[in-house]
């Protein structure tokens, strides 16, 4: 999960660029990073941290160009090291700055033929600097001197011919402009945006819709699975789908954490899905436990889990009350890296109005469960506030498998709910009662009618990977989040 932007502009984009990341920093808080395009140079700029620790006004000025793109970061695939920041670039051929959000799912076996076949040297250990290489071979294997749109499609084709797994795409080459394009299954979100100037057309392509919604680009429509689009430095905009005949599955985590509320993804708001979401979960708990539920309020974990709360508290019928205050300048727990961060992390961030739990039994709602880190510390937290009885609520299906496609979860062995029942994670977390949202109802929240979206990657709740999954993989991801993980306690 990481947060992708680019401007093809008629004045000096670095600016919008770094406002758009701002908007995206909720998608990765590790590192960060601008390109831009002046003249016959690429101005680039990125290192570790949330983006106004990576940027000031004087580095924000150096960037000039009306053509750039942007990337904020949180590790999946590859080291923490700033080597890894993004954009990404190569300078063979046109020179190519390269920004990235999923995770392929062949990395190695691409590596390999990038050094054996493709005569390129990889690195690092991102996939990221893989899928940049295989589009520059792709690019150079005509051996052109302009590019022309059907050059560069063609060239796409053939990436996505060789690369498996999720993944939304921008790339800036010097002397044509912006390149964007988005996996087969459309399971990482991409969205095109214009806007009208006076000094002419500009266009936008961001990982949500709400980056365009603040730079006052006009959202026009979600990037298709397959699809890939051009923007020229002169301003033309080109589109084709470069791949066919793949099911369009967009990622349903997008919908319960990830994503920000006020943005549109495959024409679906979040918001909306989320309370469709808190309804669906008071319909399960009214059928559970009766009109007689027991519950003197509803308590949402901020911030995700708010909207889901608000609209399941309304059916059950209880009032929603803010018992928890969030520190808003911690960073988002889940995709901080490292458990140690995560675990130290909880308290700093919240804390808990006693009035609101003393001799209740409350109900406390979150968007999902993944390791259960969080969800155990706030439940004893409700207990040392005076809670009589401590209700969890997970707006999502119980995280049991692993997920492949650029969201940190890529070990079952770090899953609370991978090979337990709801009753063994109910004891695990140390709650009185504890109810998940049932599959069907989640996605039934999220399309409400949409006959455009048909099927979501629902992988980390269902297990089923709508690319599939080479033999050995998920092995492979469990031994190297080991391996971290190991590294990270003697760290400690």
């Amino acid at each position: 999960m990481c947060g992708i932007i680019g401007i093809v502009g008629t004045t000096e984009v670095a600016s919008a660029l770094y406002d758009g990341l701002t908007v995206l920093q909720h998608r990765g808080q590790d590192a960060a990073g601008i390109a831009t395009v002046d003249g016959a140079r690429l101005r680039l700029h990125k290192g570790n941290g949330l983006v106004r620790d990576v940027f000031n006004s004087a580095g924000v000025s150096k960037l000039r160009g009306r053509i750039g793109i942007g990337h904020c970061r949180y590790p999946t695939a590859g080291s923490e090291g700033t080597e890894e920041a993004q954009p990404f670039y190569v300078n063979s051929p046109y020179g190519i700055a390269f920004a990235h959000n999923g995770n392929l799912v062949n990395t190695e076996t691409l590596r390999k033929e990038m050094f054996e076949d493709d005569r390129r040297h990889i690195d690092t250990d991102s996939d990221s600097e893989v899928l940049l290489n295989v589009l520059a071979h792709e690019l150079q294997v005509d051996d052109r001197g302009d590019l022309t749109p059907e050059h560069v499609f063609k060239a796409i084709s053939r990436v996505h011919a060789r690369a498996r797994g999720g993944y939304a795409c921008i790339a800036l080459v010097l002397g044509y402009g912006l390149i964007a394009f988005r996996d087969p299954n459309g399971i990482r979100p991409l969205v095109l945006g214009e806007r009208v100037t006076p000094e002419g057309r500009e266009y936008a392509i961001a990982s949500e819709s709400v980056a365009l919604d603040v730079l006052g680009f006009k959202r026009l429509r979600d990037i298709a699975p397959g699809e890939a689009v051009i923007v020229t430095d002169g301003g033309e905009l080109h589109a084709q789908h470069c791949a066919e005949g793949a099911v369009h599955a967009p990622c349903i985590f997008e919908y319960v954490y990830l994503a920000r509320p006020d943005s549109m993804i495959e024409d679906v708001s979040v918001y909306k899905a989320r309370l469709r979401m808190g309804e669906k979960l008071a319909e399960k708990i009214l059928r559970e436990r009766g009109p007689d539920h027991g519950i003197d309020a509803v308590i949402p974990i901020p911030d995700t889990s708010r909207t889901a709360a608000s609209s399941l508290a309304q059916v059950l019928g209880v009032p929603m009350r803010e018992g928890l205050v969030k520190n808003r300048y911690i960073g988002r727990t889940f995709i901080m890296p490292g458990q140690g961060e995560r675990v130290k992390s909880v308290r700093r961030k919240l804390n808990a109005i006693d009035l609101e739990f003393r001799k209740k039994n409350v109900l406390l709602v979150d968007d999902s469960i993944v390791r259960g880190t969080t969800s155990r510390q706030i439940i004893q937290m409700a207990r040392d506030a005076g809670a009589k009885n401590v209700y969890f609520a997970s707006a999502a299906p119980p995280v049991r498998y692993p997920n492949i496609y650029g969201i940190d979860m890529p070990a079952a062995s770090e899953l609370v709910a991978a090979g337990r029942t709801v009753e063994e994670v109910e004891k695990a977390l140390g709650a009185d009662w504890l109810i998940y949202q049932d599959l069907d109802d989640l996605v039934w929240a999220v399309a409400d009618g949409n006959e455009a979206l048909t099927h979501f990657d629902t992988s980390c709740f269902s297990g089923e990977y709508v690319t599939g999954v080479e033999a050995g993989f998920l092995e492979q991801q469990e031994a190297l989040r080991s391996d971290a993980a190991k590294n990270e306690r003697r760290s400690a």
